[in-house]
């Protein structure tokens, strides 16, 4: 018997749960104290936007540099 693949369709876009989830870690890591639990939320969080401005700049149009993908974000309105 051949398995199946469960699939999954997404209903947002990674840009967007990325954030979402940075921002719910965020302000996790705010309500807690110091402490080993706050800094590894706070390294999640900078991997999640991490993982956003490089998801920005794979689909930046031409061969973009990370550092005009962030140009490029700024001027956005």
């Amino acid at each position: 018997m051949v398995k199946r693949r469960r699939r999954f369709k997404q209903h947002s876009t990674l840009a967007e749960r990325l954030t979402q989830e940075a921002s719910r870690l965020r302000e996790r890591a705010r309500t807690l104290p110091p402490g080993t639990e706050q800094t590894t939320l706070w390294r999640k969080v900078r991997q999640a936007e991490t993982a956003l401005r490089i998801d920005a700049w794979l689909a930046s149009p031409g061969n973009l540099s990370p550092k005009q993908c962030e140009d490029l974000d700024r001027q956005k309105p």
